[in-house]
């Protein structure tokens, strides 16, 4: 009997045409087509001086946002951006290809993180951006997480994929995501919500809401009403809202399919049409209007 080496073995075998490569073959097909991955990272800061018009301009297109107000007069801008690649010397490249870019125009700071298409799939890069409290923020990604703190000015944030969280923010907030959740915690003023697919949560909030989602629970906590009052709206989740002892408001309640349930000492208002209750809290005045297509509406 003789036992033949590999390549005579794959040499025979190719020679029949009725058989494959060989188990050599197919050894060596199988690993070649494994992806070896490398990967590389980096950090970078720089600090720049405050925009005369107090107003900051962010877009991130793949990664993470955050934003913090501080009690401080210049502004700090940290960035960490990591990338893979199927050897280190590309991944060197890919990362040296992405740059932070700042620029001001019309007294507005501009800062924002080019990916180049070739390595967007592979690459990602976190901003975590340190303001005075007092900064206008607008933000907006792609692909990423958007969170924002500690600030006192008006607030826009706009993601694509990713969700968006706001705490401890003074001034106007106007916020919008497409397929994530929206949680704004302990803020103040006039707050404007939207998610497309995603849950919207509100919570410790003193002033007046106008929330909506397409496919998501709405929740919402109010520790004191603003005049332009309440405004929730789902088409498939559940409605929860919260009011403060407190409260004088006029309430109007809306189900298609699904129930009302009423914790308050409201004064109701003779309705024609079935899966509605309206009705005042206290001496009224402030509107609270609530919808939800399917699902369940809770006053608190």
């Amino acid at each position: 009997m003789r036992f033949y080496s590999q390549e005579e073995s794959d040499s025979k075998s190719g020679s029949n045409g009725r058989q494959g490569p060989g188990f050599g073959g197919i050894l060596r097909s199988f690993f070649s087509k494994i992806p070896w991955h490398e990967s590389a990272s980096r950090d970078e800061s720089m600090r720049v001086p405050a925009p005369s018009g107090a107003s900051v301009s962010i877009h991130n297109a793949n990664g993470k946002t955050r934003v913090i107000g501080e009690d401080r007069d210049d502004i700090e801008i940290r960035v960490h951006k990591s990338v893979s690649a199927d050897c280190p010397e590309l991944a060197q490249k890919l990362l040296d290809s992405i740059h932070l870019q700042n620029g001001k125009s019309n007294d507005i700071l501009e800062i924002e993180v080019q990916i180049p298409r070739k390595c967007s799939r592979r690459a990602v890069a976190h901003l975590e951006i340190r303001v005075p409290r007092a900064t206008k923020i607008s933000s907006s990604s792609t692909n990423g997480k958007i969170s924002l703190d500690g600030l006192e000015s008006s607030i826009r944030a706009r993601s694509s994929n990713g969700s968006i969280a706001i705490c401890n923010v003074i001034g106007d907030i106007d916020v919008t995501t497409a397929n994530a959740k929206v949680a704004c915690r302990c803020t103040q003023g006039r707050l404007h919500a939207r998610s497309s697919n995603g849950k919207i949560e509100v919570g410790g909030h003193k002033g007046s809401i106008d929330a909506s989602t397409s496919n998501g629970v709405i929740k919402a906590s109010i520790d004191s009403l603003g005049e332009a009052g309440i405004h929730l709206s789902t088409s498939n989740g559940r409605i929860v809202l919260e009011l403060p002892p407190d409260a004088d408001a006029d309430v109007d309640m809306r189900v298609e399919n699904g129930h009302i349930r009423n914790d308050l000492d409201l004064e109701e208002i003779p309705s024609s049409s079935e899966g509605r209750v309206r009705g005042r809290i206290g001496k009224g005045g402030i509107p609270i209007r609530l919808r939800t297509s399917n699902g369940t509406i809770s006053l608190r």
